[in-house]
């Protein structure tokens, strides 16, 4: 029911946001995060993302059962029930609760917005073409979230961060969405490609990337990467580049490549590089 590709989506750049907070903080010359924070972060990100996930599918279980393409999912085909499914839900929104009151107190005060954020999500879908900018905002403010968890303030270094995850996020969920067109379009379902066709929504998708790298050259500028840093970025440019490559208005066969192999693929490397990048310093 749950993909383990979705948490690493938003997980590596929780970590950069993570590793970038703890930088001379609380005394000067800190680098690294202690165990305990990084442990809490790994599992606010989990709860938050299992949460999220459940509670979509619940949202989504009628359209699921209708749609060719999610009729064999776990709870339409019946391999679980709506009862578990609730119960697991609840059960990760108490854990990403109790994880952020361990925190400190500016995260578990925000902890319900977090959660009204990952978990509204799956209702903007039905009324509002805003739903790929509402799921980007839901991953994006992990790399705010984390730093929060560490200093317990706001920065603009992270936001500017979830602002380039945000626009990421945002163009990679409108390519998913063109497999759907013509159910969406059936259903009433609001998405671009939906409501302007599969060029027009790629082309939108398009204009994201190409400013959500332009969002991380200016984030890795703003915390001083070094050229390890700005070669991961480089990098994200081409895999973002072949993902429009290989998805084509007239062939969607490779959807699920771009969606999953290369967008996880991106985050991993922008977290590997940045890790190096520290590492030789």
């Amino acid at each position: 029911m749950i993909k383990f590709e979705h948490t690493l989506f938003a997980l590596p750049f929780a970590l950069i946001s993570m590793m970038l907070a703890c930088r001379d903080y609380p005394e000067p010359g800190d680098r690294w995060p202690s165990l305990r924070a990084l442990v809490l972060i790994v599992v606010a990100c989990y709860a938050a993302r299992s949460a999220a996930m459940a509670f979509n599918r619940l949202a989504d279980l009628d359209q699921d059962r209708e749609n060719p393409r999610t009729r064999n999912r776990a709870l339409p085909a019946g391999l679980l029930t709506t009862r578990f499914v609730w119960v697991f839900t609840a059960l990760h929104v108490a854990l990403f609760f109790l994880v952020a009151y361990l925190l400190n107190w500016l995260a578990f005060v925000l902890s319900p917005v977090a959660l009204a954020i990952v978990l509204g999500y799956s209702y903007v879908k039905h009324f509002s073409l805003t739903t790929h900018f509402v799921l980007g905002l839901a991953l994006g403010i992990a790399p705010v979230g984390a730093w929060i968890a560490v200093r317990g303030t706001f920065d603009i270094l992270p936001m500017i961060l979830s602002l380039a995850v945000l626009l990421w996020t945002a163009g990679f969920d409108i390519i998913y969405a063109c497999q759907d067109y013509a159910f969406d379009s059936a259903k009433g379902v609001h998405s671009l490609p939906a409501r302007y066709g599969i060029r027009s929504g790629l082309m939108v998708s398009s204009v994201l990337h190409a400013l959500a790298w332009l969002a991380l050259l200016a984030f890795a500028i703003a915390a001083h990467g070094g050229p390890l840093f700005v070669t991961g970025i480089a990098l994200v440019g081409g895999l973002l580049a072949y993902e429009h490559w290989i998805v084509k208005p007239n062939d969607l066969a490779r959807v699920n490549v771009a969606f999953f192999t290369v967008n996880g693929l991106v985050g991993i490397l922008l977290f590997c590089c940045f890790l190096a990048d520290l590492l030789i310093r």
